[in-house]
């Protein structure tokens, strides 16, 4: 619960771009771009999670760079 507004604050306070949407499955999708350093921190922070949330496990995987999320974080539609 709150995950996504975390996930929102987070990559503003570091400096990612991106976006985060929940997924049909409950599970949560971070899309981040940023230096390796600030991977690095919205990782961390990710597997910390909020206080109002459980966090099982994050997976990590490499992905193209989408122009459209290079310059800004957003909240995104459900998938």
């Amino acid at each position: 619960m709150g995950f996504r507004f975390f996930a929102e604050r987070t990559a503003m306070r570091l400096g990612v771009s991106g976006f985060v949407r929940n997924l049909f499955d409950a599970r949560v999708e971070v899309y981040a771009v940023g230096s390796a350093e600030q991977i690095a921190a919205m990782k961390e922070a990710l597997v910390r999670g909020p206080r109002t949330a459980e966090v099982y496990r994050v997976d990590e995987q490499d992905a193209e760079i989408l122009p459209v999320f290079a310059s800004v974080f957003s909240i995104e539609r459900e998938e």
